[in-house]
């Protein structure tokens, strides 16, 4: 039987819900033997596969136009797409962003920061993607499956992914709910 085919991928975030995932410790090896991990941003093969993949998951929400198309390559190439963490789900801490607005929080950056000497400057090139309000990666694509949290908890995610390598959509209620 074929092993069902896993990709990830980071946006605008911490990284801490790959860290968390991480944290599955030695189980992570039970998923290896459930799934052909694919694409991470901690493995060499950074994109999924052009042929697809079973399962994508994205952590972090979307910030810029680089961002919605990491998602959109995601959502084309997978069957089944999770949202991991917070900031995926909801938008998370990036998105308090949005109360100020894109010009202002550039302008706090670039121009007004303590550190910046007065020949500080937005950067305008046209290969650096344009930002764009925070939002949920559900704003963008379809998502499958959302696996809140900040980070979620390992055992939740252990808990979704060997569900998933299984071919069941996870239910993440009741005890799957509790992070700190």
């Amino acid at each position: 039987m074929t092993k069902p085919t896993v990709a990830s991928d980071w946006l605008c975030g911490c990284a801490g819900c790959h860290m968390s995932l991480l944290d599955i410790d030695e189980r992570i090896l039970q998923v290896v033997d459930l799934v052909d991990l694919r694409a991470t941003p901690i493995t060499d093969l950074k994109e999924p596969d052009e042929k697809g993949v079973t399962v994508g998951i994205l952590e972090g929400g979307i910030n810029n136009t680089y961002n919605e198309e990491v998602a959109k390559r995601m959502r084309e190439r997978c069957k089944i797409l999770v949202a991991l963490g917070d900031c995926a789900v909801f938008g998370g801490v990036p998105a308090m962003r949005n109360f100020v607005g894109v010009e202002s929080a550039l302008q706090r950056a670039y121009i007004d920061a303590e550190s910046v000497d007065a020949e500080g400057l937005i950067p305008a090139d046209p290969e650096l993607a344009e930002m764009t309000r925070v939002r949920a990666v559900s704003e963008v694509v379809p998502v499958d499956v959302f696996i809140p949290g900040c980070p979620p908890d390992a055992d939740t995610i252990f808990y979704a992914l060997v569900e998933l390598a299984q071919g069941r959509i996870p239910e993440i209620k009741n005890d799957k709910l509790h992070w700190h």
